[in-house]
């Protein structure tokens, strides 16, 4: 795992392709190291992930809701959310070469494994009012709604920044990105039984 001071200079980059601001890319590590490390942005959004993943668990009244069936239902969660950050990429790493995109692989990849964890810290209020106020059904879709909107817009700008290649192909990548990742979330969901969640 990168030093504490690195990964904080690779979430300050991450924020600043957030903002359109070129310079981001010069705070990450592009190399195929970095690569690599930048999946530890996994590890960084963790505690966001699993504070989501308790308050479904804690809701779900189809399970079991015995600690046993809270537990494998938080690693039902944990399978679908990482297959749906990780997948997508996969699927983007079969097709960067025909798409044109190839060049910019490792740029994209790195920006938004980083991207991804900064998300996921700012989609945390609806989760942790759904975990201590179960009741505020209505507050948590109204911001999680409006979070999930900023964070779209947010990530199109890192997109079209880290793609380099101007808003039509980025607009592309990110909608394909998209499109791939609520297939894998779904498929995911649906195959370890979670489509009715």
């Amino acid at each position: 795992m990168p030093p504490a001071e690195e990964i904080q200079r690779y979430l300050s980059g991450a924020w600043r392709l957030m903002m359109g601001r070129q310079d981001g890319l010069r705070m990450l590590d592009l190399t195929v190291d970095g690569f690599w490390n930048s999946f530890f942005a996994i590890i960084v959004a963790l505690p966001a992930l699993v504070v989501g993943w308790v308050a479904v668990a804690n809701d779900s009244s189809l399970f079991d809701p015995g600690f046993a069936g809270r537990l494998a239902l938080v690693i039902r969660l944990a399978i679908i959310d990482l297959g749906a950050w990780v997948l997508p990429i996969a699927v983007l790493a079969l097709v960067a070469r025909p798409a044109g995109i190839a060049d910019r692989f490792v740029h994209y990849v790195v920006a938004t494994n980083w991207a991804s964890a900064l998300t996921l810290w700012i989609m945390l209020p609806p989760a942790l009012i759904r975990l201590f106020w179960p009741g505020a059904t209505e507050l948590v879709t109204l911001l999680s709604l409006g979070l999930f909107v900023v964070t779209l817009v947010l990530l199109w700008r890192l997109t079209n920044v880290a793609i380099g290649k101007g808003p039509a192909i980025a607009t592309s990548v990110f909608c394909g990105m998209f499109v791939a990742s609520l297939v894998a979330l779904f498929v995911l969901q649906t195959l370890l039984g979670l489509s009715m969640q």
